[in-house]
């Protein structure tokens, strides 16, 4: 404990961020991030967080073997105080193993923002809008990092790691009701134990029991910040599945919703054009569904209009243009999140295929129904935000 007492404050939280960061000790994070684990973690909980040093989860006994070899006598209740603490902000998770066996480990370091921001936040509160200023700073740093140093970047986009897969809005058009074209496309190589079953987000829903919806953190970050979304006013379309929304609910983040309801939210996300990103456990496609989130352009830091820095999507789908049909209404060019879609001279819509994303707004949108999705092999499309000139 005396190597604990003698660091300062700043330092002991410096410690804290390495720690959820999972970065290496001695690693110079940027101070925004730094600032929001500061208010996340608190001065009463920064030295308990030095026992997930080297080990991200325990059980409670293995916790208290832990802490008693740093040092830190607590009972079992003060142990507790201290997780549901830290489990409040998005530090923590507290959720039983398959085994019944209750498990405390330390959540990846982007949902401390994301679960306090599902919340339904009072705008004028002090810690939200110093959590929200810190995360635009962040962001800020990280867009102008990027354009400053654009074909670096680029020449290392294959690194990017995608955070989700597309999963397509509807097997129907919107305006006539008639069938989305689905073709099969052939000729994209691709290992063939990576092929995913056709999804849409209504068949991903009735998969699951336990369902919960919080708000979008990235538009209320942007109503803090006085920026209100101009897409939606749809706020409540952060989904959660499982153990993710036994954990969600149980903190106050999202709310234990029906499957009607879900469906429900759903129509209502698909008419607004809304992008669905199907989130899964360890960011492994082939794993279940941990959450869905439904995103914007305006707000979503994944999306084109919003980019902060370089994007992956993992996708099952390519849309498809069909040049005979399309009126050049411009519909799909205002509603793709990525801007990939274009009305060339003879006013007629384009897409860049390398930059589809296969969302399938602009088919379900489509007013001609002039747009197909092509069903591919699971493939990763990486993005540049747009350069600033």
């Amino acid at each position: 404990m005396s190597e604990i007492k003698e660091q300062s404050l700043d330092q002991k939280f410096k410690k804290a961020a390495e720690i959820i960061t999972r970065a290496k000790s001695g690693t110079e994070l940027p101070e925004e991030l730094v600032g929001i684990i500061k208010i996340a973690v608190g001065e009463d909980n920064v030295d308990f967080l030095r026992v997930f040093e080297g080990k991200n989860s325990y059980t409670m006994e293995e916790l208290k073997e832990a802490l008693k070899n740093k040092g830190i006598e607590l009972t079992e209740e003060q142990i507790l105080t201290k997780v549901e603490s830290l489990a409040n902000n998005g530090v923590m998770m507290d959720q039983p193993a398959s085994n019944g066996t209750m498990i405390y480990r330390i959540l990846p370091y982007g949902r401390i923002f994301d679960y306090i921001f599902m919340r339904d936040i009072d705008v004028e509160d002090e810690k939200i809008k110093e959590l929200a200023r810190l995360q635009h700073i962040w962001h800020e740093k990280r867009k102008e990092r990027v354009q400053k140093n654009y074909e670096k970047v680029e020449s290392s986009i294959d690194k990017v790691i995608p955070m989700g897969r597309m999963v397509i809005s509807s097997y129907s058009n919107q305006a006539t009701g008639n069938e989305i074209e689905i073709l099969l496309d052939k000729t994209i190589e691709a290992p063939q134990e990576l092929i995913l079953p056709t999804q849409t987000v209504q068949e991903i829903v009735e998969k699951y029991d336990e369902i919960a919806v919080g708000n979008c953190y990235c538009r209320n970050h942007k109503l803090v910040l006085g920026n209100p979304c101009k897409q939606t006013k749809l706020q409540d379309t952060c989904f959660t599945f499982g153990k993710s929304a036994r954990h969600t609910s149980k903190h106050g983040f999202a709310r234990l919703i029906s499957k009607e309801e879900a469906l429900d939210l759903l129509a209502k996300i698909r008419d607004d054009g809304l992008v669905h990103r199907a989130m899964h456990l360890y960011a492994n496609p082939q794993l279940r569904e941990d959450a869905i989130c439904n995103c914007c352009n305006d707000c979503c830091p994944l999306q084109g209009g919003s980019m902060v820095s370089p994007s992956g999507h993992h996708t099952n789908y390519l849309a498809q243009i069909n040049p005979d049909l399309c009126i050049g209404c411009g519909i799909c060019v205002e509603k793709c999140g990525q801007l990939i879609i274009e009305l060339n001279d003879d006013n007629i819509a384009e897409r860049d295929e390398e930059k589809c994303i296969g969302c399938g707004v602009c088919a379900y949108l489509c007013p001609e129904n002039a747009i197909s999705m092509v069903k591919t092999p699971l493939r990763i499309v990486r993005l540049m935000p747009p350069r600033q000139k």
